[in-house]
């Protein structure tokens, strides 16, 4: 017997083993006439598994489906035995004995790594129990739309459209801009499912930059009405923090449509970034306590099908008028779309300017547009600031973005 085939036939027993250890746990507080499988059945039937796929070489495949078949026959009639005497109809036991067969056979069969990765994994969910049916009990309608939702647009209808141009200029390109819409929700339901795991307790500044991450602007608005002289402080740290925010996405969205451009594009994003953090820090020191927020979270769900379209139709638009620009008026052309489209969302004109440098747009052009989108897009912010918060709540978070944005525009210059 080769070392080989015996390594295989180990990783089968490991299998079942490791399996049979979560089960055994679980179930450590019945006795062993009370239990349909435990450590030693689990065991046993990894081998089991193991011997089978090995007794292919000799008698056939038919061997493997008749021994398979018997297997799975006595797991049912302990099933049948056990739901009929305790009332108990879960079948997670049966079914974790059925797949440790399974990964016995494939342990000697194929690869038994691939075997003892599965293995972990059905270990771990097994473990999970709790915790999944907790998650699932706290789920709530609108969160179970918005992920399906999710789930429909990038895994079903994604890769159901052309990836070719069309339209004007052939800037149209349907899979291009749809992945972009998913790219957009994907990060937005990340945060929301965030918020909802920590919760607004974890204070102002945690619910900020958590914000930030789907909607920068609507967390300006947010936190602006909240001004208070109690909160002041706080609310100056809060907003300059989820403002920050917008830097290291938008390198996130450059870095996955076109990472070319990130060389030129860090150095100033980052700095804009680091001194927006730095005065959101000072701030946060400077508050003497953190309020509890009792208020609803700020973010609803924030995947809805409308939205998601809506900017699906900006992002068209702003490809098309990109492209038009460029034809028409060169780069100047390009620097104004960007001035204006930043103005209401920096995220659409950046992933249009850096899917567009992958064709005839210059690179550097590229670039600019996009850190003057995060300038407009900024000072829109501002401004909404020091309306809606009103004049000591501006004194305290404008001079630090003013100080951020010509520092970044003064890098972007130099190179």
């Amino acid at each position: 017997m080769s070392l080989e085939l015996l390594l295989n036939l180990a990783s089968a027993l490991g299998v079942g083993l490791l399996i049979g250890i979560e089960r055994g746990w679980t179930s450590r507080d019945h006795s062993s006439g009370q239990r349909v499988a435990g450590l030693r059945t689990f065991a046993l039937g990894g081998l089991l598994g193991g011997l089978a796929a090995l007794s292919v070489a000799h008698f056939g495949a038919t061997a493997w489906v008749a021994m398979f078949g018997m297997f799975a026959l006595l797991v049912i009639v302990g099933y049948l035995i056990d739901a009929q005497r305790s009332g108990d109809h879960g079948m997670t036991t049966e079914v974790a004995l059925l797949l440790t067969f399974l990964l016995g056979s494939l342990a000697v069969a194929e690869s038994r790594l691939l075997a003892a990765s599965c293995a972990i994994v059905v270990a771990l969910l097994l473990s999970l129990k709790a915790r999944l049916h907790g998650a699932l009990r706290r789920l709530n309608e609108a969160e179970l739309g918005g992920a399906l939702k999710l789930l429909f647009i990038s895994v079903v209808l994604l890769p159901a459209l052309p990836n070719q141009g069309y339209g004007p200029w052939q800037a149209l390109n349907p899979y291009t801009t749809w992945m972009m819409v998913v790219l957009i929700a994907g990060i937005g339901f990340a945060a929301y499912v965030a918020i909802r795991l920590l919760g607004t307790r974890h204070g102002l500044l945690v619910t900020a930059l958590l914000g930030g991450m789907v909607s920068s602007t609507a967390m300006t608005l947010t936190l602006a009405r909240l001004d208070t002289p109690k909160l002041r402080m706080a609310l100056a740290a809060g907003l300059l923090a989820t403002s920050a925010l917008m830097f290291p996405r938008v390198l996130l969205e450059v870095g996955l449509v076109n990472a070319a451009l990130l060389p030129t594009l860090l150095a100033p994003m980052l700095t804009a970034g680091a001194i927006y953090a730095g005065g959101a820090l000072f701030y946060y020191l400077r508050a003497a306590q953190q309020p509890e927020m009792h208020a609803d979270p700020p973010l609803k769900n924030p995947f809805e099908l409308g939205p998601a379209l809506r900017f699906a139709a900006l992002l068209v638009a702003i490809l098309v008028l990109v492209e038009a620009a460029r034809r028409w008026l060169g780069d100047v052309g390009i620097i104004l779309v960007a001035l204006l489209s930043g103005m209401t969302d920096v995220d659409a004109i950046t992933l249009s300017l850096a899917n567009s440098a992958h064709a005839e747009l210059d690179a550097q052009i590229a670039v600019r547009g996009i850190f003057l989108a995060a300038l407009s897009n900024s000072l829109i912010k501002a401004v909404l600031i020091g309306m809606v918060g009103g004049r000591e709540l501006a004194l305290r978070t404008v001079p630090v973005m003013l100080g951020g944005l010509l520092s970044g525009l003064a890098v972007l210059l130099l190179r």
